[in-house]
Order: C-alpha cells, then sequence, then structure tokens
C-alpha cells in the first residue's frame, strides 16, 4: 500500500478574497468583543465610547497598513515574527512570535468560557453558575474547533464563514431595530460634538484605548493565512484592510446604539451581557436570546481564528528552526500543522482545567483579557517600527508611501508601546506576571534554539527583503 509522502507546504490557493475578508472579521470577534469591554469603556469615558473606538481605530490603521507592506515583501505564516526577525533581528522577531503564541494560548480560557456560558443560557439556564460545568463545556467546543481546523483550512473557511455571516446578521439586526426605537428618546443623546478630539484629554483618551486595543485585536489572521491565500502577498493584504474597515464600522455602531439604549447604570449592570440587555428592551422572550447566540457564535468564530494564528505562527518559527522542527510537521491528508493543533488544544484544556478550581471566572476572564492587550500592543507595535524602518532605508518611495507606510505605522507602533508601559501600573500582581513574564520565557527556547536556526530565521539586509 503507498502513502502519501508528509507535505513540505500548506495547502495553498485555498482560500480568496472573501475567506480572507472574513477571517480578519471573525478574529476580531465582532459580538464577543463588545460583550466583553463595551461596559469597561463606558465606565472610562463615558458618552466619549464611540470616538474612542474611532480614533483608536485610525491609529489601529498604521498597524493595518504595516502589515499590508510587509505581507507584500514576504507572504510568510509568521507575520510579525517573520518581518521582524528579517529587518531588525532573530530575537526581537521570536519575540513578537512568542508574544502572539502566548496571547492566543490566553485566549484559550478567556474565548471558550464565554462561549460555554451562552451555550448553557440557551439550554440550560439553571447550570450557568457551575464553574465545572462551564469550563466541561468550555473544554468540548474546545476540542470540536480544534478537530475542524485539524481537518483542513478549507473546512475551517466554510465553518468560519456560516457563523461570521450569522453572527453580523443577528448584529445587524439589533442595531437597525435599536436606531429605529431609541433615536427618538435616547437614553445618552449624542451630539457631533462628542466625537471631536478636542473632547478628550490626554488621560481620558489613554484610558479609552486601554480597552479599545482588545476590541481591534485578531483581524491579523488573515496574514497569517497569506501562504494559504490565493495570491497571498496580495489578496491577505486587501482582505486585512475591508475586515478593518468593517470592524471599525460595526464597533462604533454598536457603541452608539449601547448609549441610546442604556443608561449608565443599566450598561454597569450589564457588564459582558450588554448585547442581552439591549436585545431585552427590543424582543420578546425568546427571541431577545438571538444576542445570546450571537456571542456564543463569535465566541467560537474568534477561538477559531486564534487557534490558526496560533498553529501558523509555531509552524513558521518551527520551519525556520526556531523551535523544534516537531511543529513545522504537517499532516498528510489534511496539509494543517497538527502537532502545533494539538498542542494548543492540550495548553487549552489544562488551563481550563485550572480554572474549574477558581470560583471566579470573570477575574480569569478579566485578567487574560488585559494580558492579551498588553501582547498585542507589544507585536503590532514591533511590526509597525520594522515596517517604518524598512521604508525609512528603501532607496525610493513616493510621499503617499511615506504617509502610510512610515508615518502612520511609526505613530501607531510608538502608541502602542506607550500605552503597554501606561497600562503596566494598573495591572494586578497577576496580569503583570502573566504579560511580561508570558513574553519574557520567550528567552529560554529562543536561547535553547537560536543554534539551530534555519538561514531564512537571520537578520538580513532590509534592502534584500
Amino acid at each position: 500500500m503507498s502513502h502519501r509522502p508528509e507535505p513540505v507546504a500548506l495547502d495553498r490557493n485555498a482560500l480568496g478574497l472573501t475567506e480572507s475578508t472574513i477571517m480578519g472579521v471573525a478574529g476580531a470577534a465582532p459580538v464577543f468583543s463588545i460583550a466583553a469591554t463595551s461596559a469597561a469603556l463606558v465606565a472610562s469615558v463615558g458618552v466619549l465610547a464611540p470616538a474612542s473606538l474611532l480614533y483608536c481605530g485610525l491609529l489601529m490603521f498604521g498597524v493595518t497598513f504595516a502589515y499590508m507592506y510587509l505581507n507584500r515583501l514576504d507572504a510568510n505564516a509568521g507575520a510579525s515574527y517573520a518581518w521582524v526577525s528579517r529587518i531588525f533581528n532573530r530575537a526581537l522577531g521570536f519575540l513578537a512570535g512568542w508574544s502572539l503564541l502566548v496571547a492566543s494560548a490566553m485566549f484559550m480560557v478567556s474565548g471558550t468560557i464565554p462561549a460555554a456560558t451562552a451555550t448553557l443560557a440557551l439550554v440550560a439556564p439553571s447550570l450557568v453558575g457551575s464553574t465545572p460545568v462551564v469550563t466541561l463545556v468550555a473544554a468540548g467546543w474546545l476540542i470540536l474547533v480544534s478537530a475542524v481546523i485539524l481537518k483542513g483550512i478549507k473546512l475551517t473557511s466554510y465553518v468560519q464563514v456560516t457563523l461570521t455571516a450569522l453572527e453580523l446578521l443577528i448584529l445587524l439586526v439589533i442595531v437597525v431595530a435599536s436606531l429605529w426605537r431609541f433615536s427618538s428618546m435616547p437614553a445618552h443623546p449624542l451630539h457631533w460634538a462628542d466625537f471631536s478630539p478636542t473632547a478628550f484629554s490626554p488621560h481620558v483618551f489613554t484610558l479609552g484605548a486601554l480597552t479599545a486595543i482588545f476590541f481591534y485585536w485578531g483581524w491579523d489572521v488573515t496574514v497569517n493565512l497569506n501562504e494559504e491565500t490565493r495570491d497571498g502577498s496580495r489578496v491577505a493584504s486587501v482582505g486585512s484592510l475591508l475586515a478593518m474597515l468593517i470592524i471599525i464600522a460595526l464597533f462604533i455602531l454598536f457603541m452608539v446604539v449601547a448609549l441610546l439604549a442604556l443608561s449608565d447604570q443599566e450598561i454597569q449592570n450589564a457588564s459582558t451581557n450588554i448585547m442581552l440587555a439591549v436585545a431585552d428592551k427590543l424582543f420578546p422572550k425568546p427571541w431577545n436570546y438571538m444576542a445570546v447566540l450571537a456571542v456564543m457564535l463569535s465566541t467560537l468564530g474568534t477561538l477559531e481564528t486564534s487557534i490558526l494564528q496560533f498553529t501558523r505562527t509555531m509552524f513558521a518559527q518551527s520551519r525556520d528552526g526556531m523551535l523544534h522542527h516537531r511543529y513545522a510537521h504537517l499532516h498528510p491528508t489534511w496539509d494543517t500543522p497538527w502537532v502545533a493543533t494539538l498542542v494548543i488544544a492540550g495548553f487549552g484544556l489544562a488551563l481550563l482545567f485550572l480554572a474549574s478550581f477558581i470560583p471566579t471566572v470573570n477575574q480569569i476572564i478579566q485578567d487574560s483579557i488585559d494580558a492579551i492587550g498588553f501582547q498585542a500592543s507589544f507585536y503590532y507595535g514591533l511590526a509597525c517600527l520594522a515596517c517604518a524602518w524598512h521604508v525609512w532605508k528603501a532607496e525610493r518611495k513616493s510621499a503617499l508611501e511615506v504617509l502610510l507606510f512610515l508615518v502612520w505605522p511609526l505613530v501607531s507602533g510608538l502608541f502602542l508601546w506607550f500605552i503597554g508601559i501606561y497600562s503596566l501600573p494598573t495591572f494586578n500582581t497577576t496580569v503583570n506576571v502573566i504579560a511580561m513574564g508570558g513574553i519574557l520565557l520567550g528567552l529560554l527556547p529562543f536561547w535553547f534554539n537560536r543554534r539551530k536556526a534555519a538561514p531564512t530565521a537571520q537578520a538580513q539586509p532590509v534592502n534584500e527583503l
């Protein structure tokens, strides 16, 4: 009997522009991000919340432009890891990739538990308060999503398109119904002046940015899938831009809706159930539970993209010899990095097992969100600085290239690093240990594997990228 030899490359040309864009939208998890952080954002900046998302979104465009530019130079599944390695050096590049691995691993808890609670709210509401049952259901979702990803990128994309389409349909229904219902008698009257940059003090803007960064994290999965995308250097770049435009519009629209529909007290009482609080005012039971369904779909979608980012980054680092070669093994039938997928699934199950012994699940979720925001600021910022440096060193560059790929990413990268440093004193000890310790821990595997790294992982002159 003949056996198919182990593939040496990911499943090329599996995704098109539509799938790439949807992956990016799902990566930012519109409904999950809204549910998890809207109350915290309103508590920080009040009626300036929509403007905070707008201006932070504009800053995040600097990251998007940086990723577009670097992806067109080198369509590598390692994304920020590969680009920073080549433009700066191997150590910074490895830490950029490692911080994404840590952030994605942390999301195995902060992503699966909300999916589990939403599932129980729909089928067994009396069990929502049981931590062991919640973690058991969360483990079930993690195993199922991991199995889908193992089976191949095409099946994964079909599932993602279905989940995201239903999620966005429900979100748009709630947004349109809210605008129709609450515009005439809003809980918070909104004015154009609330969108003025002068409405912010530096301190207030920074407080809003701390929360807004998590809103936008995850869209970059489009470039981690560039080797599996048709004409990946171009299509994945365009997909990331389209995803960001959609995400910004959705976030701002719902934040406006939340302020129109709910008072400050209602928003704070709703906490992470803000979608359900708005739906409760719009629809009778059981139709209001479409909001819970949307949260579940969104969480599962972004859980899928987080695993994809983890496995593709680990695959690229292993392929270059920066991690053990076993993580670059592809399944002979499905062309997926199956060992890396089992690693993240196993790590997520271990974290869930530990979480089952801790009664304060909400605190676990909040701590992981804070740590993820810090780690995202670190590797996004590094990629922005690498892009700006590469453009600066380029012999020929137009005024438009200087604006989009040098000035904008430079401002965004420096701002993200400032936000990360500024946030450290506001974190508790657990978050600081996870946020900084998780990144610094990467120095151990880097030191161990640095002598075995392939030539492609070596830093090279920027004019050769």
